[in-house]
């Protein structure tokens, strides 16, 4: 396994009981690593628990200019994003030591399928949150809901996601 691989499964020892908490920060640590990333501000953060994406406003997300609000493919990418490594996270949390193995090249291979973006404010905010969860983990693959919302805590986007692994 190279380095990189071993930063998306969280570095974790084979045959050992997961720690999540140390999973999940790695998994953050992996993605906010992403040149993408940084030159949109975005971060992935763990809050109580669970993986948030994290967004502040900047002049450069704007993209409608009259409105001054943030773009579309923006907020889309921060849905992807939340729901691909939420997806991660919940395949370690269900995983048992001896499945670990498989596991580790479920999450390295992870991809999106297919996935429907709602806009159901202007993207107005200080900085924006998204959160997702598991609606269906298969085999295979796993469908997630995604939801962002502003400082003001009101929803301007939610998508539903399948990722294939």
């Amino acid at each position: 396994m190279t380095d990189s691989q071993k930063k998306w499964t969280g570095n974790i020892h084979l045959g050992a009981k997961v720690d999540i908490n140390v999973v999940l920060s790695q998994l953050t640590q992996a993605f906010n690593a992403s040149p993408y990333f940084a030159y949109n501000t975005m971060k992935m953060r763990v809050v109580d628990g669970q993986i948030q994406g994290y967004l502040e406003m900047q002049p450069n997300l704007i993209g409608n200019t009259a409105f001054q609000i943030l773009h579309g493919g923006v907020a889309a990418t921060l849905l992807d994003s939340i729901g691909g490594i939420v997806a991660m996270g919940e395949l370690y949390q269900r995983a048992e030591p001896e499945s670990l193995p498989e596991v580790m090249k479920k999450v390295a291979r992870m991809a999106t399928v297919d996935m429907r973006v709602d806009y159901l404010a202007p993207g107005r905010g200080q900085h924006f949150i998204a959160t997702a969860e598991v609606l269906r983990m298969g085999r295979k693959g796993c469908t997630m809901r995604m939801l962002m919302v502003n400082d003001e805590g009101k929803s301007i986007a939610a998508g539903i996601a399948s990722y294939a692994f």
